[in-house]
């Protein structure tokens, strides 16, 4: 479960939504929860949610620098998010098309993270999610994921229908057989359900809905009841 808060909160809101957020969450085996906050809050956030000793709560980065550290005014390198976060967010669909990343850039990016340490979120959206993925098969990383996240999702609101994601993650699988894949694109409380139940998605990309913490927790929930449902609890 990754939850991207995109450009919200600040520090004593983003410490809000944690406060309330560990006292409904519930852990289960098989869940892994990452929140993606503002750059701004990162510092002092790592060390708030470090201090609440949240099981398998992890942080990510929504973006990085596809340099390393030096001279590039403005830039926030991998090395320097290293224990602040585990996870990074890499080619948003929101920044392919508001900041004109190209693949070139994300390939860059993929690779100084990967040089760092850190987890690899790799996005791919529509309509060409398959040249995406192939300009970082020479990057290798067992830790990377892949985030399925169609444009119509993030701009129009519109999920896209589970017989499509399971077909598009089925290509994805193809060039990536052994990474793990996610959907994200309008998911909220009252429709994750379906999406849960495709075998061929290991995981949810969520992004308006994790800006509140009981809406946030209400999907986990039923992420942990699905598992608890396979181990036959």
């Amino acid at each position: 479960m990754i939850g991207n808060w995109k450009c919200n909160k600040g520090e004593s809101a983003a410490e809000d939504w944690f406060a309330e957020f560990a006292a409904l969450y519930r852990p289960v085996a098989g869940l892994q929860v990452v929140v993606a906050p503002s750059l701004l809050c990162l510092l002092p956030l790592s060390r708030f949610v470090r201090a609440l000793q949240l099981k398998n709560v992890s942080l990510a980065a929504q973006d990085v620098s596809p340099f390393p550290k030096g001279s590039y005014t403005g830039a926030v390198a991998a090395d320097m998010l290293k224990g602040l976060v585990e996870y990074v967010i890499i080619g948003h669909s929101e920044r392919r098309r508001y900041f004109h990343e190209t693949p070139q850039d994300i390939a860059n990016k993929l690779a100084e993270s990967v040089d760092a340490g850190l987890k690899p979120i790799v996005c791919l959206d529509q309509p060409y999610p398959m040249s995406q993925l192939m300009a970082l098969t020479e990057i290798e990383c067992e830790e990377m994921i892949i985030a399925y996240s169609p444009t119509e999702g993030t701009v129009a609101r519109v999920p896209e229908e589970p017989q499509r994601v399971a077909e598009a993650v089925k290509s994805i699988a193809q060039v990536h057989p052994k990474r793990p894949v996610i959907y994200g694109g309008s998911l909220f409380p009252d429709n994750v359900t379906s999406y849960i139940s495709l075998p061929q998605l290991s995981g949810l990309f969520v992004g308006e809905s994790s800006l509140d913490a009981q809406s946030f927790v209400a999907i986990c929930n039923k992420v942990r009841a699905s598992l608890k449902e396979v181990d036959g609890q």
